[in-house]
């Protein structure tokens, strides 16, 4: 929950509710309907939640990525040749793969946009749209 929280103020749109935080992770973290990919064990570095879901007009499932984050302390490699970003990328599409399931991924942020899309170009290819915020901006789960 600590990771999910630094995740929410370092890029949330709204503050969050940990009890609707929980009702995600926890399914996941226990296969039902999603997977979760974490890095490290005490602190816990890095993480990514997708969930089994159809889309708004569909019954067939998709794998939404819901949450990519890497605690600040850990977003330079040091001395891992691959970032943890990276590694979280390559999890969701082994997961996307093995589940035989198409992934839906991207980013909603409005810092460090540039080179996330770059991150996420190389590891995903060309983008398939685009998302605007009016009248908000990420970072706002800071002002709990």
């Amino acid at each position: 929950m600590a990771l999910a929280l630094a995740a929410c103020a370092d890029n949330g749109l709204t503050n969050p509710n940990p009890i609707r935080l929980l009702g995600e992770i926890w399914p996941s973290l226990n296969l039902d309907k999603g997977i979760m990919g974490i890095i490290g064990n005490d602190p816990l570095e890095a993480a990514i939640l997708l969930r089994v879901e159809n889309m708004w007009y569909s019954d067939e499932n998709t794998l939404l990525e819901r949450a990519i984050f890497v605690h600040p302390d850990f977003r330079k490699s040091g001395e891992h040749k691959v970032s943890r970003a990276r590694l979280l990328c390559d999890f969701a599409k082994k997961a996307s793969h093995e589940l035989g399931l198409p992934l839906v991924i991207g980013i909603l942020s409005t810092q460090r946009v540039e080179a996330k899309v770059k991150l996420y170009e190389r590891s995903f290819g060309e983008p398939a749209g685009a998302y605007w915020i009016y009248n908000g901006f990420t970072g706002a789960g800071a002002q709990t």
